[in-house]
């Protein structure tokens, strides 16, 4: 499966900490991220990490496309609620995106670790059909 990772400045770390935690199933799949995401996690994991540009920079941009263009099976974007960011409206459009294309998405640590359990246990192979 194609697992797309972002995270806002405030939940690099996180998203570090959840990609050690979870590397024995991360492994298995093909993970792609905005540019710094991608770069802290395969830092910390040695994970291959196929990696857009900074999200900033047009990341977020190049990762929607990728979920619109069904190539993407998984997002996980760990987002910083409280303080907006200057291309928040990018990263809103994966998530937009995510919702018309009926990909599975989580938002925060709790719904992440359900999602990526899922995954371990064979629950989201209907994506397999999407494509």
């Amino acid at each position: 499966m194609n697992i797309g990772l972002i995270a806002h400045d405030s939940k690099k770390k996180l998203m570090q900490n959840f990609c050690i935690a979870y590397r024995g199933i991360l492994c298995k799949h093909d993970l792609c991220a905005t540019g710094t995401t991608g770069r802290l996690i395969e830092e910390v994991t040695n994970l291959s990490v196929r990696k857009f540009l900074a999200g900033h920079l047009g990341g977020a941009q190049q990762l929607a496309a990728q979920i619109e263009h069904n190539e993407i099976d998984l997002v996980i974007f760990l987002r910083d609620p409280i303080t907006p960011k200057s291309h928040e409206p990018d990263v809103n459009n994966a998530v937009h995106l995510c919702d018309m294309y009926n990909i599975p998405l989580a938002t925060n640590l709790a719904t992440a670790e359900l999602l990526i359990k899922s995954l371990d246990r064979g629950d989201l192979e209907w994506r397999e059909m999407y494509r």
